[in-house]
């Protein structure tokens, strides 16, 4: 079995009551923070190594790091990392891409990642901001205003709608 399947399996799955994956999603998001601090300190950085070293490096277990790479396989530089597939051995790389990453938290509402610090020298405020905006309006469904028959038509004839562009319809 691979090991993203053990991760979502422990993560999501039934292994665990309430309490028990609360507190294992609370110890993730922390070491996730962590490991994004120090990521974003060098974003241009393109970071290699196999799972296992990856976990070491950012002082880690396997299965935690499994999470991570799962979370941010999306927002790296046109490719993404065989997360399916992948056991301890398997070479990776991160390769951020800077507003696909800012996007991407900004979707999964993760305010303590998308509000850290070191987004300031990565990304202008008003950029920031541009792509929050884009990414919540991504979600809004917008129904379009109905017309009736004794209105207008929307054509610009001056004519109501049942007497011209209505009577198609």
């Amino acid at each position: 079995m691979a090991i993203l399947e053990t991760w979502r399996n422990l993560a999501y799955g039934d292994g665990l009551d309430n309490k028990k994956r609360e507190e294992l999603w609370s110890r993730y998001f922390a070491i996730e923070k962590g490991i994004y601090e120090q990521i974003l300190s060098n974003p241009a950085e393109v970071i290699t190594g196999t799972v296992k070293e990856l976990a070491e490096k950012y002082n880690t277990e396997v299965l935690i790091m499994t999470g991570f790479l799962d979370g941010i396989n999306e927002s790296l530089k046109g490719y993404e990392n065989p997360i399916d597939t992948m056991e301890e051995d398997t070479e990776v790389r991160i390769e951020i891409d800077p507003e696909k990453l800012y996007y991407n938290m900004v979707e999964a509402k993760a305010n303590w990642l998308y509000e850290l610090p070191q987004w300031d020298s990565i990304l202008s405020e008003e950029r920031r901001k541009e792509l929050y905006k884009e990414q919540k309006a991504s979600g809004t469904i917008r129904k379009e205003r109905k017309i009736y028959p004794n209105d207008p038509c929307p054509c610009g004839s001056g004519k109501k709608y049942k007497k011209c562009c209505g009577r198609n319809a």
